[in-house]
């Protein structure tokens, strides 16, 4: 498993740390954007229809042998504001926000769902450590 980072920003990203919680859910690769609202806003609007930036996208792949189960893009932007907001560090809220994408990678779907994608996200935020995500701050 490897994530193939695709880092924007000035930001160090603790790549260590996102391997391991992928471990958890899947061992195929991933890619990763860290980026700016900016560049998110096109790839949102692009692919989903909504001229905004959000916080963090998933593009699952079509399975095929050795390819990546898919893209996760995030804006460091919200990373930023989030972190100040809810007082919590840099790296715990990309953390937050990449484990919702991956769990999104893998067919986890919480506008569809029974709270699986929830209960799951809260397995991983207890097990690492991490302080509530959004959907759990929502729920």
């Amino acid at each position: 498993m490897h994530i193939d980072l695709d880092n924007h920003s000035d930001h160090k990203i603790n790549i260590d740390l996102l391997e391991t919680i992928t471990l958890e859910v899947t061992n195929q690769d991933i890619e990763l954007l860290v980026t700016y609202n900016d560049q998110i806003q096109k790839l949102n609007n692009e692919f989903r229809g909504f001229d905004k930036p959000t916080d963090v996208l998933s593009f699952p792949y079509e399975p095929m042998p050795f390819s990546p189960i898919g893209s996760i893009a995030i804006s460091i932007d919200f990373v930023q504001t989030k972190a100040k907001e809810y007082n919590h560090s840099f790296d715990d809220e990309l953390t937050l926000l990449y484990i919702h994408g991956l769990l999104h990678l893998v067919g986890y779907d919480h506008e569809v769902d029974d709270g699986e994608h929830r209960e799951e996200e809260e397995r991983l935020i207890k097990k690492f450590n991490l302080p509530n995500s959004l959907i759990v701050r929502n729920s």
